[in-house]
């Protein structure tokens, strides 16, 4: 690309991210997972990618890893009119330990300010765009959770009571679910991932419809969320996290990547 075709297409990434922030919007993206690995899919991975796809032992694995990396560049460069190539992903500084290996992910380019975060789960994948520098995304499933599930040390009081009260089958395995999947979707906000907060004060809310107001405390910094359930699936729980305030108080614009 030509130095001056290359910086308009920057400037027309950043309006568009900026444009999301004014808006206080987000963009989700979902998509089954293929079983075999897609020969379309492997030109947009980089070089690491493509090792770690080589080193997956299951077919199936490897294929759900190369459609999740290919989709998400195939979302920002249609977020961004631009071709999927042209996108670069690596991973922001663990606000935790500074380690870079973990982080969340970031767009390295085109360089403009703009939040990611994918997940995947058993046959499909999501993947979320947001303003700012913050968003989380969880996907997880539906499956019986067990027998002891509301005495898990990793839900609050009030969620073990909500949950011993829904019917045993399809109502709890839900309600589990839509507990699990809103805890996961702050800590992937955050950057911090699981080990930044002891999920068992991490309060949900779960009786709540949503979105909801949901507080994460690390080393004695609070800060509050916006979360909300996402009907994607009918087979799938997902919870979209946001910076409590003006970077969630737009829409959420669903998209299909087939």
């Amino acid at each position: 690309m030509a130095l001056r075709e290359e910086g308009s297409a920057h400037g027309a990434a950043t309006a568009a991210a900026d444009a999301l922030g004014v808006r206080g919007e987000a963009h989700v993206w979902w998509w089954r997972t293929p079983e075999r690995t897609d020969p379309d899919d492997l030109p947009l991975l980089d070089t690491e990618e493509f090792r770690r796809a080589l080193s997956l032992p299951a077919e199936r694995d490897a294929a759900a890893f190369v459609r999740s990396r290919a989709a998400g560049r195939r979302a920002l460069a249609g977020l961004f009119d631009l071709d999927p190539g042209e996108i670069a992903l690596g991973r922001r500084d663990c606000p935790g330990c500074g380690d870079g290996s973990h982080g969340p992910p970031r767009l390295v380019s085109p360089p403009v300010r703009i939040a990611l975060s994918t997940s995947r789960t058993a046959g499909c994948g999501v993947f979320a765009v947001g303003a700012g520098t913050a968003i989380g995304i969880d996907a997880e499933s539906l499956r019986p959770v067990r027998a002891g599930a509301t005495r898990d040390p990793d839900l609050t009081a009030s969620e073990r009571e909500y949950l011993g009260r829904a019917a045993p089958g399809p109502e709890r395995d839900a309600a589990f679910h839509r507990i699990w999947t809103r805890k996961e979707a702050v800590v992937k906000a955050t950057g911090l991932g699981l080990s930044g907060v002891e999920l068992g004060l991490l309060e949900t809310h779960p009786a709540r419809v949503g979105p909801v107001r949901v507080t994460h405390t690390h080393r004695g910094r609070t800060t509050a969320w916006t979360v909300e359930d996402l009907h994607l699936f009918e087979d799938v729980a997902v919870a979209l996290a946001r910076p409590a305030g003006p970077a969630a108080h737009g829409p959420v614009h669903h998209h299909t990547d087939h």
